[in-house]
């Protein structure tokens, strides 16, 4: 080919202005010149992948910065909640087997000192045995030597009628000659066995730990609490009926500590600790004029009390000291629920018993108040001139729902009031009988699917709702008596309190 032809076709870079574009493919024969056309083509090419290339990095960034990074900080946060749960649990494992080892101890000594008064009692009827035979013995031989003394003077004496008369006794002596024998006792040890110990003293269950992947973000709790979850039993079932000390009482709330140990109050002024086979683990007294109005258990294990009469609101250390963190003016605290975010909520009455209100606090200062829906009227209901220190006109209890919704009964109005984390009204609910004022909502509580579970106190049952009002089940239990405080477990078992019997019984209402 002509290179002259070529040049007429082709624009001509001059080599010393050539730029780092590939060489023409059309003439690659002439590799020591560069197309500009060609490269000006390439260019734009180039530019359009540039252009597209950062299109991709634009959006890796933005799903980087607003999906996949917020996501690690979630799943950061949960594992320093899991830690914070780890260390609360080994520590009440801790001390449920030493309290455990205690017991057993106890068992243990209890058992030497039965077998050690056996042997007493045996030592003191062996003791009685030989010297009843001693006495007897002695007896018998001071008969014997009067007898012998007696012997002689008759051999020595002429008198013969006293000879004639003589009659032995020696028959009789002789039948008296009995030995006692005494089996003594022995001791005859059991064989210890480690692995017998083991198994009568307890076990800790296997350790789970399970990877889960997601390509997506995590569902918030208000979509996953949506799903349908497991279904209900047929009926429900009462797996654990424990008594407590409160039947006197008058048993009001409930709070799980654990899955296995429970806090209580009732119109007493002691709050008390009870595992699921009734033990009494722990009480906390306080000041006998008054008594705990409601009770909640913080995610670090930590009782914590209203008390109406004070206007205080009260945490429990270890120690069983009390500390007020809440001092109100001019109002009472109901209820009390401490929130996923370690918020605590309070609904309470002012000192005239006219106005309720909801309050959230963080720490001592409040930061939220709840009092009236969009239209300026009042959410919960009031006892207008009764009297502020019955029982009967406190009877609102709180929860925050596991979509944060804010849940709370009012027994006087006959119904349930939502609202959510704003405040704002989200529904009522009035029961599901026919004549209205039928309904007796007392405790509450939510489980793991957001559903709502309330006391119907009259009518010894349990009324289940979902996150947005709609009915789903009602539970009457006729061996319920008078049920008013709930709580559930980690595994949605509910607890409930029976107002007269001080009982708790523990109902597993799920497959």
């Amino acid at each position: 080919m002509d290179p002259r032809s070529w040049a007429t076709d082709h624009n001509v870079v001059p080599f010393g202005k050539k730029v780092s574009t590939p060489k023409c493919q059309k003439h690659s024969s002439f590799a020591f010149l560069n197309c500009a056309t060609c490269a000006s083509s390439e260019e734009q090419q180039g530019q359009r992948s540039i252009e597209t290339m950062k299109n991709v990095i634009l959006k890796d960034l933005e799903e980087l910065k607003k999906t996949i990074y917020p996501e690690y900080g979630k799943i950061e946060s949960y594992i320093l909640d899991q830690q914070t749960d780890m260390n609360i649990n080994s520590q009440n494992l801790t001390q449920e087997i030493d309290q455990h080892g205690k017991r057993f101890v106890e068992e243990i000594n209890t058992i030497i000192q039965e077998l050690k008064s056996d042997l007493h009692e045996m030592e003191l009827n062996h003791k009685y045995v030989l010297r009843k035979q001693k006495n007897g013995i002695n007896r018998t031989k001071s008969e014997i030597e009067q007898r012998i003394a007696y012997l002689d003077e008759l051999l020595n004496s002429n008198d013969v009628s006293s000879v004639s008369a003589y009659q032995s006794r020696n028959a009789e002596f002789k039948t008296e000659l009995t030995k006692l024998t005494v089996s003594l006792p022995c001791f005859t040890p059991h064989k210890i066995s480690k692995e017998q110990l083991n198994q009568q003293f307890g076990s800790l269950s296997a350790l789970s730990i399970k990877t889960e992947e997601s390509d997506c973000p995590l569902d918030s709790l208000a979509a996953e609490s949506s799903s349908p979850g497991r279904p209900f039993t047929d009926a429900p079932l009462i797996i654990a009926d424990i008594n407590t000390d409160c039947g006197k009482w008058n048993l009001r709330s409930v709070s799980c500590l654990s899955d296995e140990e429970i806090w209580t109050c009732g119109e007493d002024n002691i709050m008390r600790l009870y595992n699921l086979r009734g033990e009494l683990l722990k009480s906390t007294k306080i000041n006998p004029s008054n008594i705990p109005q409601d009770i909640a258990v913080t995610r670090r294990g930590k009782l914590v009390y209203s008390n109406y009469e004070e206007r205080t609101v009260k945490k429990v250390n270890k120690k069983k000291k009390t500390k007020t963190f809440i001092k109100l003016k001019e109002w009472r605290p109901q209820s009390v629920c401490i929130t996923s975010s370690g918020d605590l909520l309070v609904i309470m009455n002012n000192d005239e018993n006219e106005q309720t209100k909801v309050a959230r606090y963080s720490g001592a200062k409040e930061k939220q108040s709840i009092q009236y829906n969009d239209k300026g009227q009042p959410l919960y209901s009031y006892e207008e001139g009764k009297k502020i220190y019955s029982s009967g006109y406190r009877t609102k209890y709180i929860i925050e729902n596991r979509n944060l919704d804010i849940c709370v009964t009012d027994c006087k109005a006959h119904r349930v009031v939502v609202v959510n984390q704003a405040g704002k009204l989200r529904f009522t609910y009035n029961g599901f009988f026919n004549n209205r004022g039928s309904f007796y909502p007392r405790g509450i509580t939510g489980d793991s699917l957001s559903r709502i579970l309330t006391a119907d106190y009259y009518n010894k049952s349990i009324h289940i709702l979902d996150q947005d009002g709609q009915f789903l089940r009602y539970f009457y239990i006729c061996s319920l008596h008078r049920p008013w405080g709930l709580c559930v477990d980690t595994r949605d078992n509910l607890f409930v309190a029976e107002h007269y019997t001080g009982k708790m019984k523990k109902i597993q209402y799920y497959m």
